[in-house]
């Protein structure tokens, strides 16, 4: 079959309107792509700026740090409120810097459920688990998912496989749906602990105000003049069950004195009166060692938020890790 010129002129045009609308589809899918690559630059460099913003934040929040510390070398309390209080870094657009402190060592630190015998090597430390376990129960969690929780954080952490009474190595998680291997390792973050076993988004919830992973194999010390009195469950865990509960330990601390205890026992004086005593030696300080630093970035349509501990051992005082995005 021969054809004829027009309808050699008609398949042409639609190879052609063909052609065209590939390129069409292709130049459309390229422009689009484009969009996306200077959209997401433009982001990035938004965020390396607002980074750049909490730096300078984290600066002026170790000079307050270190200005508090010289105010009051021997004791540090609230006076002055300064725990939580916002002090802001004014930014170029309308955009803001908003830097916050607060004691970081009033917590139990899942950490010192461990001792280091050598450099590495971590043991458990079973004073600590009884005391874990203690604050567990406190915040309402059952006796016995306590005693496994606090026995599975620390196998969780310890270096031998040697499995706790109610605690959980590596052969336990192996077994799960999808298997996975303890650290033998200091914890590098709270949210660590919703992987041990037992650990569930109710039990973590209510734990999680009280404990903390610093970066030590060593109990926190907890500041009698900065702890307060929603924190109560940390001064009650250093009592036989029962014995001090929240609510009253929580009268305890509001009567302290507005310019704090210089001997740190001294907390214990209203219990002892009443005769109630504690059973495991209390880990208090009149001091702070851990400062806890929030910055929220916003500039224009970007936030940043960061998280960061401050050592505030020695002067002047170290940030000594940071976490961007919220608290886990």
């Amino acid at each position: 079959m021969r054809f004829g010129p027009e309808r050699e002129r008609g398949a042409a045009l639609l190879t052609v309107l063909l052609l065209v609308a590939v390129i069409a589809v292709l130049a459309a899918t390229m422009l689009e792509r484009l969009r996306l690559s200077t959209r997401l630059a433009g982001n990035a460099a938004a965020i390396e700026q607002a980074r750049a913003y909490a730096y300078a934040a984290e600066t002026l929040a170790l000079t307050r740090i270190d200005s508090i510390l010289n105010q009051s070398p021997d004791r540090i309390t609230l006076a002055g409120g300064w725990q939580n209080r916002p002090f802001g870094l004014p930014l170029p657009g309308g955009g803001v810097a908003t830097a916050r402190v607060a004691d970081g060592g009033n917590c139990f630190n899942l950490n010192g459920l461990v001792g280091e015998n050598e450099p590495g090597v971590y043991s458990s430390d079973p004073p600590m688990r009884t005391q874990f376990s203690r604050l567990l129960r406190l915040t309402g969690v059952p006796p016995q998912v306590a005693e496994q929780v606090a026995a599975g954080t620390a196998d969780w952490i310890d270096t031998d496989d040697l499995v706790q009474p109610q605690g959980a190595e590596d052969a336990a998680y192996l077994r799960g749906e999808v298997p996975y291997r303890t650290s033998g390792t200091l914890m590098a973050d709270v949210s660590e602990l919703r992987a041990v076993a037992g650990v569930t988004p109710d039990l973590y919830r209510r734990i999680r105000p009280f404990v903390c992973a610093l970066p030590v194999a060593q109990p926190a010390r907890i500041n009698v003049n900065t702890l307060l009195p929603e924190q109560a469950p940390l001064f009650s865990m250093f009592f036989p069950d029962g014995r001090l509960p929240p609510e009253a330990a929580q009268q305890y601390l509001l009567r302290r004195p507005a310019q704090g205890y210089g001997d740190p026992n001294q907390l214990l004086a209203g219990p002892a009166s009443a005769g109630i005593t504690p059973d495991i030696p209390p880990q208090f300080s009149a001091k702070t060692r851990w400062f806890a630093l929030r910055v929220d970035v916003s500039l224009g349509g970007t936030t940043v938020e960061e998280r960061a501990l401050i050592d505030a051992n020695a002067l002047p005082a170290r940030l000594v890790s940071r976490q961007w995005g919220e608290a886990s």
